[in-house]
């Protein structure tokens, strides 16, 4: 670990379990589409914020009724290329998407980082990690965030046969089903900024219409320093701009802050990618 990151890892972790606040002024965005059409409940009648997926009425044991969650699904956005890589560019809004994978107190304080700045993100999570820690799958979305399939074991899809490189992408899907109720809103390939022509209609055949790419590449996977991190995406992001960092890297922890305080001071309000491309 490189020299001042690990201090700047330990106070980070130190306050992950805080209470979210948003920072003065700033409005957080609304909850992401509920994946149908509509919207997401509001706030209850205490005041207590909603969770950001659609709440079911099914029938339990002994006839009761019960209450299940049910995470937004994959929809589709008229206009869009199948694979996305930025936003629209006339509005001043980005999406920072994470590569969900590695140290879940690590990805918890950076979910929390977002969270006190107003921020919303995307997690693009690996199957296996949420075999290891599912109730990451539920502490992403009852964050306000995306939640989508980065594969099930993160290995190079554009390499594998058609079946296994379906397997990959349905694997993964099964997870997201069984945690959340839904698939998940984005499908990312591992390894590869780009999904081949081949790996996008496998991922249209799992359920996905589109696949989720990015312009900007903050290299944080890399453990250049925080201070490389923050540089290399504040001289690149733009309006509409999609930011490819990572869970489980102790540079990303430190560089997160700082990279939310330049976004703010720039007007740019970091959205998930559902928000992002909502007209």
């Amino acid at each position: 670990m490189r020299a001042g990151t690990g201090a700047a890892l330990t106070a980070a972790l130190s306050t992950a379990c805080a209470a979210p606040s948003v920072r003065t002024g700033a409005t957080p965005p609304p909850g992401p589409s509920d994946g149908t059409g509509g919207t997401p409940p509001g706030p209850d009648s205490t005041g207590a914020a909603a969770s950001p997926y659609r709440t079911n009425g099914t029938t339990g044991p002994g006839g009761r009724r019960v209450r299940t969650r049910v995470a937004p699904a994959p929809r589709r956005f008229p206009g869009r290329p199948a694979q996305i890589e930025h936003g629209p560019r006339d509005r001043p809004a980005v999406a920072l998407t994470f590569h969900g994978q590695g140290d879940p107190a690590i990805a918890r304080t950076l979910l929390a980082q977002a969270e006190r700045a107003g921020a919303r993100v995307t997690v693009l999570a690996v199957g296996s990690w949420l075999d290891e820690h599912p109730a990451m799958a539920r502490r992403i979305l009852d964050g306000g965030h995306d939640l989508g399939n980065h594969t099930q074991r993160h290995l190079t899809v554009s390499d594998m046969p058609d079946a296994e490189a379906l397997r990959e992408i349905t694997d993964c899907a099964h997870r997201l089903r069984r945690l959340t109720g839904s698939i998940g809103t984005w499908f990312r390939p591992s390894r590869t900024q780009y999904a081949t022509a081949r790996v996008q209609r496998l991922a249209a055949r799992a359920g996905y219409p589109h696949v989720l790419s990015y312009d900007v590449d903050s290299l944080d996977f890399t453990s250049p320093g925080a201070t490389a991190v923050t540089r290399k995406v504040a001289g690149e992001i733009r309006n509409g701009s999609v930011v490819s960092l990572h869970f489980g890297y102790a540079d990303t922890v430190a560089a997160l802050p700082a990279l939310l305080d330049d976004l703010h001071r720039r007007g740019l309000r970091a959205v998930t990618t559902t928000e992002l491309l909502t007209p």
